[in-house]
């Protein structure tokens, strides 16, 4: 546990981490800190000041429907942030700062213009003060004084706010050009009935024919000025304090709590460009108006650091839910069901992914829900099975060979929430408890509000599409991702003939850049970045999500290729050769995907006079090239992975480094790091050696020729039937060591269930591609065989040792990976799902769980269907491996890995696409004395440690939605496409299947079945089922049920849909049951 002071100074430790990793800091031109790949063998412009304006009238008005407004009434509604800009100020002014109206509403959701009382917001443009202040506008109010920052006092303004007043009416803004009065709504002035303004008259105004009440400066009454001035000050002090009794009020409503103070003078997040920390005077400024908030201030860093020490706040990811942007989610650092935040305002412009401070509502504001709809749900998936952010179309399985379904969470944010208590003293804040005077299945999760960004980890860039606003200088963005809010940008972004062609762009892909997002509306300000191209097309597509995730795909800079070898052919030094272990001249091979350039591991095997075996594990020496401190080691560290799309892959380092100088290309000598053990033929350790090597593999094996020589051990392969080989290594010995290998791999593959590991597998889309246009041409689900086992055993083998290793000779620095136990609620509600459904699943243990899921799934067809679906659900109470520095982490208990059941273990085996290799093998160098110490801190350590955190689970979410861009192609040019499928989830409305011969999972909503007459939900226990009533068809007579429930088999079909890119699955009519 840490102290108070420590969860105050490891804030501070975040903060500096969030700058210094901040992917946009100008350090050097390509130095971008980039997203990565799962592995799949082991393992502002200006600050801008928003014009601020009033509420005007004692209520608000009530929105009237109609359909035919005119067209500046459609236009949307722009709100302005109150809270601090987190860029530095440039001179260019940012969309919306010369226009009170600018971005708005009226285009978007109803519900987002919805007041605390349920009646529509009454802007319609920027309104009077309440203390008789005027608005911001050019044409509508007096000058601005630069001291103060208030406007004079317009005559006209006011006596429309005193006659709109006198009727119990709101004031409203007319519009003509760039000017703009208020007149009563039920008698709005057209131009042409405008009156001039008179500063200095003697009249009263009139307004619609209504009398209106004299104003400060332009008075009816006969009286003097000592009585005028009296009657003034009183007006003014009594506008004044309705306007504070209205704020506090609606801050109530907001917060439920005090209000928040703007963060000053902090570092609260990493610093974009053109934006500045809010200030009191600012603030003051922008309050003036009485401008309707939106969002809260944030609070301070020193009310951040006290309320996280005393429990009262909760840090944590946010996750929003892809299929509802309302929905969004913190983990409960107690384990107990997630923090649920109810809306965007909730979240307080915080985006997906975001390291954020909440603060819990008061108990009464908590979210009622019914059964399973408030379990705890685990990074990447929302109640009762909805996914989240992380992974929309499944779970998240933690499986360490391929590691397919990791998300990453801040090791920081893991040690502050240890610290803090799960509730206050009081104890009212539980994770899930029972609602007063509800059955037993009601119950309330507990609800909270964003008050603190600790880290934008979103990119805060989206891929979408731009409409055309009439009458306005910006253009609207919306993001295809609906988690990210629509953006206002401004027309010189847009192409030049956009304005009068926004038809021809309908269709057109552009990506946006949030730059500001104002504290008083739901949409946020950008500018645009850069056209794709059309919509639906796949290099567009790949484009968008790439930039959508900060992958750097741009080539490498002169300064980074300088760093590389300059005479080719490349070949080692004779000096160098004379410091390693010669083992050229030994059966060494590389095992991988037969497209595979990058390869990075080999094995050897021969069999000892004893009867043991001399077994090796041969990485490339990355780090012989890639020295650290220079500039491509920066680069590299930025990237901090590899991205492999389905067509492509985005390296992490200069191909001439990744495909050539460390490949270990067949029959060419490479530079190596080894580790060479003596077992004996059942897999036990005798011996350990750990060196720096130089190896010449003899052939270059894919998997299907290592499974071929599996299959079929005494068959003699002929040349033709595998690749080149070196000419003194025969292929019969190279297919003994195959054998060999094997053999050992399943003993250690034994020992290590045994002992208590597990592995959760998922589903694997693959393609195969048309060699000219890349179309998908076939889909098949990857198969996981013995020879992908025989690879991931030496690996997983490989990479504990040298845990072993580095932590033995570096305690404080050594750079690990962790992955902590299931969260104890979660998997009471699974095991009570399980033990209603006749389900035999043991979640006491790691272990148990494996054992029982293969004996739970059966021996047919349908077992590994059953087995996908079980893992769908027993991977939800599972949390995420993560790597992190033994130097952070007090407890060594903590250090264990949950999954593979092993007290230390690291990633050591894929240098070439993963940073955190790079360094082990720089630890692990140091220890055994053949290369420099590692000049890192562990506060350095832990800070790449968490940057490759954040890198690897965005290169896990762009290869799941290039395996989804793929597929939804595949669909719409091959579809539609019928496939049995088997119900892995089920809501009151809807029901997720997985769809068997593609390996793909999708959500059936009841409501849009085709001949489906109506349908009951039920639930036995906690067991969901669902009855579906078909309608009698052409030549029935009577309507027919269908049953189904978890595990039951379906019949869809899969559609491409309108949208681009899009498809859905349909539940087709099954057959009538005979009587």
């Amino acid at each position: 546990m840490l102290s108070g002071v420590a969860a105050c100074s490891l804030i501070y430790t975040e903060l500096c981490v969030s700058e210094d990793l901040w992917p946009h800091r100008p350090v050097q031109s390509d130095g971008l800190g980039r997203r990565g790949e799962a592995e799949n063998k082991d393992g502002r412009a200006d600050s801008m000041e928003p014009p601020p304006s009033s509420q005007g009238g004692s209520k608000p008005r009530q929105k009237k429907k109609n359909h035919h407004r005119a067209p500046k009434d459609q236009n949307i509604q722009h709100q302005h942030q109150n809270g601090p800009s987190r860029t530095k100020p440039a001179k260019q002014q940012e969309p919306g700062d010369d226009d009170e109206s600018s971005p708005a509403g009226r285009c978007g959701n109803r519900n987002r213009r919805r007041n605390r009382s349920g009646s529509e917001s009454p802007h319609v443009g920027p309104l009077c003060a309440r203390d008789g202040t005027a608005s911001q506008s050019e044409d509508s109010a007096g000058p601005v004084n630069r001291q103060t920052g208030q406007r004079s006092e317009t005559p006209r303004r006011k006596n429309c706010t005193a006659a709109a007043k006198r009727q119990n009416r709101e004031p409203c803004v007319i519009r003509d050009g760039s000017a703009e009065s208020e007149t009563p709504p039920t008698a709005r002035l057209t131009p042409a009935k405008q009156q001039p303004r008179k500063q200095n008259s003697a009249k009263c105004t009139k307004a619609a024919g209504v009398q209106s009440r004299p104003t400060d400066s332009d008075s009816c009454s006969p009286h003097d000025g000592e009585e005028q001035e009296k009657k003034k000050k009183k007006r003014r002090k009594k506008r004044k304090s309705k306007a504070g009794t209205e704020e506090k009020m609606e801050g109530s409503a907001v917060c439920g709590a005090e209000k928040p103070q703007t963060p000053l003078k902090t570092n609260r997040t990493p610093q974009r460009e053109g934006a500045t920390a809010a200030s009191p005077g600012n603030k003051n400024r922008r309050n003036r108006g009485g401008r309707r908030r939106v969002f809260e201030d944030y609070m301070t860093l020193r009310d951040v650091s006290a309320g996280l020490k005393r429990g009262e706040l909760i840090q944590g990811s946010l996750r929003i839910n892809p299929k509802n942007y309302h929905e969004a989610f913190i983990p409960s650092p107690d384990g107990l069901a997630d923090i649920f935040l109810d809306g965007v305002v909730a979240r307080n412009r915080a985006l997906n992914g975001d390291v954020v401070v909440v603060k819990l509502l008061p108990p009464e504001q908590w979210k009622v829900v019914n059964g399973e709809e408030c379990e705890p749900t685990p990074a990447g998936k929302g109640p009762a099975g909805q996914e989240q952010a992380g992974n929309p179309c499944g779970p998240d399985v933690i499986v360490e060979g391929q590691e397919d379904g990791e998300l990453i969470r801040k090791l920081e944010s893991v040690s502050l929430q240890s610290k803090a208590p799960a509730t206050p003293k009081n104890g009212k804040h539980s994770g899930v408890c029972s609602t007063p005077g509800s059955t037993a299945e009601k119950t309330v999760q507990r609800t909270g509000k964003v008050v603190y960004i600790v880290e934008e980890k979103h990119s805060r860039a989206a891929s979408g599409f731009i409409k055309f606003l009439p009458d306005k200088h910006f253009a609207m963005f919306s993001p295809a991702d609906h988690r990210v809010p629509r953006v206002n940008v401004p027309l010189t972004d847009c192409p030049p003939d956009f304005p009068s062609r926004p038809g021809d762009y309908a269709n057109t892909l552009f990506i946006c850049r949030i730059t500001h997002w104002p504290y008083d509306n739901t949409f946020a300000e950008g500018r645009l970045a850069k056209s794709l191209g059309q919509a639906g097309e796949i290099e567009p597509e790949t484009e968008g999500i790439l930039t959508e995730y900060d992958v750097d795909f741009s080539d490498f800079s002169e300064e980074a290729l300088a760093c590389l070898p300059q005479n080719l052919p490349w070949t080692i030094p004779a000096k160098e050769l004379a410091k390693r272990r010669d083992l050229r001249k030994e059966c060494i091979f590389t095992i991988d995907p037969a497209t595979a350039r990058d390869l990075d591991d080999a094995l050897s095997c021969k069999q000892l006079p004893d009867g043991n075996f001399e077994v090796g594990v041969h990485i490339a020496d990355v780090s012989y090239f890639l020295e650290d401190g220079t500039a491509l080691d920066f680069v590299a560290s930025r990237r901090a992975t590899s991205v492999y799309l389905v067509q492509k892959v985005i390296p992490m380092l200069p191909r001439l480094l990744c495909e050539e100088l460390c490949s270990l290309n067949p029959q060419t000598d490479r530079l190596t790091f080894s580790v060479i053990w003596k077992l004996s033929p059942e897999g036990k350790i005798l011996s350990e050696w750990f060196g720096r090597s130089v190896i010449r593999s003899c052939v270059k094996l894919s998997y299907d020729h290592a499974q071929s020589m599996i299959e079929d051990p005494d068959k003699q392969f002929s040349t033709e039937e595998l690749p080149a080989c070196s000419p003194e290594h025969p292929l019969q010995r190279i297919h003994q060591a195959v054998l060999h290998l094997h053999g050992i791999a399943k003993h250690l593959r034994a020992q290590r269930f045994e002992g208590g590991a597990l592995r959760l597998d998922q589903m694997k889309l693959a393609f195969s591609l048309d060699a000219d246009s890349g179309m998908p041409q076939g889909c098949y689900v990857y198969q996981y065989r013995d020879s992908n086992k025989l690879v991931e055993e030496f690996m997983l083998l490989a990479n504990m040792a040298v845990a072993h290793q580095i932590y033995g000779k570096f305690p404080k620095v050594a750079l690990l990976r962790r992955h902590p136990r299931p969260q104890s609620r979660m998997v009471e509600v699974l095991q009570e799902l399980c033990d209603q459904m006749g389900l035999n699943i043991n979640l006491e243990s790691a272990g148990a769980l494996h054992r029982s899921l293969n004996e739970t799934v059966g021996n047919d067809q349908y077992s590994l269907a059953r087995k996908e679906v079980l893992t769908h659900l027993c991977s939800r109470p599972m949390q995420m491996a993560l790597y992190f520095c033994t130097g952070v982490l007090q407890d060594e208990n903590l250090f264990s890995h949950y999954a593979l059941n092993v007290p230390l273990y690291t990633h050591f085996t894929s240098p070439i696409r993963r940073y955190a290799d790079v360094i082990v093998h720089r630890l692990l160098a140091a220890s055994i004395k053949c290369g420099p110490r590692l000049r890192l801190s562990d506060e350095e350590v832990q800070k790449q440690a968490s940057h490759c955190n954040d890198k690897k689970m965005a290169s896990k979410r762009v290869q799941e939605m290039s395996t989804e861009l793929f597929f939804s192609v595949f669909v719409r040019e091959c579809g539609p496409l019928d496939s049995e499928a088997m119900v892995m989830g089920m809501l009151d409305k809807c029901f997720d299947v997985l769809v068997l011969h593609y390996g793909v999972q999708k959500r059936i909503y009841c409501n849009a079945i085709e001949g489906l007459q109506t349908f009951h939900f039920r639930k036995v226990g906690k067991r969901p089922e669902m009855t579906l009533i078909w309608a009698p068809g052409d030549m029935e007579q009577d309507a027919f049920t269908q049953e189904i429930s978890l595990f039951s088999l379906v019949n869809v079909q899969l559609r491409s849909d309108g949208a681009q890119l899009k498809y859905s699955a349909v539940l087709r009519r099954p057959e009538r049951p005979e009587p």
